[in-house]
């Protein structure tokens, strides 16, 4: 009997042209390569991604919905700087999210010590690299562990809503503050070792000088 013939792989289509434009301009917005009032024309985003200006305008709607840039019609997109007062509403409420989720989390499971220790591991190594999106996605990584541990799902879903807004400001302070990468490693440490103990009192000092410490950085940046 002739050979059985391999099975021919589908060819993976590429994504929607408008979903490579969005996900072009928030992932260059998010690293900060596209700057707070920054104007970004329909003509400059079609050449670069390589598309027609019409996912351009669908992409660039959505992320305006988001927050992320202003629409001036016949002008382009305005990259929206991150405001003093996007500052002070985000330190507040990952304030008041992360303090009640960390008391919330002791005794602290395995896993979830697991996680963090995976996660606090991974951030170790990153600081070689210098990966400064990376190193914002993963501190954003632990404290959502701990959110996500509180088994509150609204509490989940209003912190996931600050995570775009929290890895721009994440970078913002680590290119700023090159010396803070090692810090950050310093008080998710604290954190750790203060859930792995069952000190609730401990745990909740830890996240509020971290996430204090680094509200202090973001509005010293506004001075």
């Amino acid at each position: 009997m002739p050979p059985t013939a391999a099975p021919v792989a589908a060819p993976v289509k590429p994504p929607p042209a408008a979903e490579r434009v969005y996900v072009h301009v928030k992932e260059a917005v998010l690293d900060r390569r596209y700057e707070g009032g920054m104007l970004l024309t329909e003509g400059e985003l079609a050449e670069a991604v390589g598309v027609s200006r019409t996912p351009v305008r669908e992409a660039l709607l959505r992320l305006e919905a988001e927050g992320l840039i202003k629409l001036y019609p016949k002008k382009g997109a305005l990259v929206l700087p991150v405001s003093a007062q996007e500052i002070a509403d985000v330190v507040e409420t990952r304030m008041l999210v992360e303090e009640h989720a960390v008391r919330k989390a002791v005794p602290a499971p395995a896993g979830l010590l697991a996680r963090l220790t995976e996660l606090l591991e991974s951030l170790k190594a990153n600081v070689a690299s210098g990966d400064l999106r990376e190193a914002a996605r993963l501190d954003r990584c632990f404290h959502a562990e701990i959110v996500r541990s509180s088994g509150n799902e609204i509490l989940v879903r209003l912190y996931d809503q600050l995570r775009d807004r929290q890895l721009r400001m994440g970078v913002e302070i680590l290119r700023a503050h090159p010396g803070r990468l090692r810090r950050n490693i310093e008080e998710h440490t604290e954190i750790l070792e203060a859930l792995r103990a069952g000190d609730a009192d401990a745990a909740v000092a830890a996240v509020h000088g971290h996430v204090g410490s680094v509200a202090e950085l973001l509005r010293g940046e506004r001075r």
